[in-house]
């Protein structure tokens, strides 16, 4: 069964994209920049507050 954690290997700030990218089997890159554009049309403020959000929520990887 897949799990969701935050990246250690494939993190930049705290994890969460890389996690991600890791629990679709995706290009960390790709839902970085995905994320990034995201944030930017709304604003960038909601994005920032969904980051820290998903940063305590999500666990760390072992």
């Amino acid at each position: 069964m897949k799990r969701l954690y935050r990246s250690r290997s494939q993190k930049m700030i705290a994890g969460v994209c890389g996690g991600i990218a890791e629990y679709f089997d995706a290009d960390p890159t790709v839902i970085r920049v995905v994320y990034v554009i995201g944030s930017v049309l709304s604003v960038a403020f909601p994005g920032i507050i969904i980051y820290l959000i998903l940063a305590f929520i999500i666990p760390s990887e072992y």
